[in-house]
């Protein structure tokens, strides 16, 4: 509880630093320009407004958890931290370049996959107004033709996933981007179309091409493929601690059974079935010493990496927050565990048993509706009763429990 304080009070002194960054930056830049008075002011008024707006957002995202913020940035917000502070110093800079060369298009696209998309394409309009506002003769036009351009990157590149192709939603974009720049000369500066006039847009999608496939490829390598090589690592029935667990016979059979019900309900019902899989594995590795309480193996976790969303699915099913709402990546593991668990035993008991899966089942989720369990956790009823259908439909496994 102190370590997840002292990292939200160092989140907000990073905001906070954040917020008096920007305006002190854009006024410098604007004092050293040589703006009148006036529009020093406007621009340090408009920046500290654009920084508290972004501000507010992240604030709002991280109140959603996990859930606000693309992959794993609610972990990570630090990785968002660093882009911002570089796009003000890039977004002062750019003033005084034209404005047909500035590559916004992919620096927004890098700023919501470092957040999520509404606080990308927000701090995208607030970096570009700064940018208008200290040119010296920036217009509507720019903002226009930029906003919109990253808008729609943003929406090609909002769901990116290891074996998503990059290639038409890049052509997309650029092609968008170069429309916009084109009309932008052509329709608001009023100017004949030329190759002169083609020259800078060229070069302006030339740069944006070559960071957007740097980019793109630092962050699937990086973010992305690590997250998921991990996941395949530690769910290999070969990997080193669950190889360990085979020598409990009963609680590894237990755990194999179960992360394949898990993952079956997680697939359906579109859950990071990975992270419930892992968590349907290892949330009993305490066996190995005798010791199940969160304290005494959360270093099984730690120390061999884990992700950190299946480290919070474990800690929630290990030892879950008095009073707090519980997943239904929980209930999910819960579930499978339970069903597998009343199989096993029953087979136990008589190996040659005729079971009514079924009816079993009906009678496990039954009682947990009665006894009200659902109010601690975050499912629909919808959610509740397709888990139940699911499990009804692995009928031939279950037979080879036996």
């Amino acid at each position: 509880m102190e370590g997840e304080k002292s990292s939200e009070n160092k989140i907000k002194l990073l905001y906070a630093v954040m917020f008096l960054f920007t305006g002190i930056v854009v006024f410098l830049t604007s004092f050293l320009s040589e703006k009148s008075y006036e529009a020093i002011l406007r621009n340090t008024i408009v920046s500290f407004i654009c920084a508290g707006v972004v501000i507010f957002m992240l604030f709002d995202a991280a109140a959603r958890g996990k859930e606000g913020f693309s992959y794993d940035n609610f972990y990570k917000r630090n990785r968002f931290f660093v882009v911002y502070m570089s796009m003000v110093i890039l977004s002062c800079l750019f003033s005084f370049v034209p404005n047909v060369f500035w590559p916004y298009m992919s620096l927004i696209v890098i700023l919501a996959l470092f957040s999520n998309a509404e606080i990308g394409i927000i701090s995208g309009i607030s970096f570009v107004t700064i940018s208008v506002m200290l040119e010296q003769n920036g217009s509507f036009g720019e903002l226009f033709m930029y906003v919109l351009a990253g808008a729609v990157a943003i929406a090609l590149f909002r769901d990116l996933k290891e074996n998503t192709s990059i290639g038409l939603p890049t052509f997309v974009a650029l092609l968008m981007q170069g429309v916009l720049l084109i009309a932008f000369n052509v329709l608001f500066q009023n100017r004949t179309l030329s190759f002169n006039l083609l020259l800078l847009p060229i070069l302006n999608l030339m740069v944006n091409l070559i960071i957007l496939l740097v980019f793109l490829n630092m962050f699937g390598v990086y973010i992305i493929r690590k997250s998921n090589d991990m996941y395949m690592e530690i769910n290999d029935t070969e990997y080193p601690l669950l190889a360990a667990l085979k020598e409990k016979d009963k609680e590894y059979f237990r755990a194999i059974h179960t992360g394949y019900l898990s993952e079956r309900i997680s697939l359906d019902l579109g859950f990071n079935e990975r992270a419930v899989k892992t968590c349907a594995y290892y949330h009993r590795i305490g066996v190995l010493d005798g010791k199940m309480k969160w304290e005494d193996v959360e270093h099984y976790y730690t120390d061999n990496n884990f992700p950190i969303e299946a480290i919070e699915y474990l800690h929630e099913y290990i030892e879950p927050a008095k009073g707090k709402i519980k997943s239904k990546e929980a209930l999910t593991v819960q579930l499978s565990e339970t069903v597998i668990a009343s199989i096993m035993y029953l087979i136990k008991q008589n190996k040659d048993a005729k079971i009514d899966y079924d009816k079993l089942i009906d009678g496990l989720f039954d009682k947990k509706e009665k006894e009200g369990e659902l109010k601690e956790y975050n499912i629909t009823f919808n959610e509740y009763d397709q888990m139940r259908k699911i499990l009804k439909k692995e009928k031939l496994y279950y037979d080879f429990l036996r």
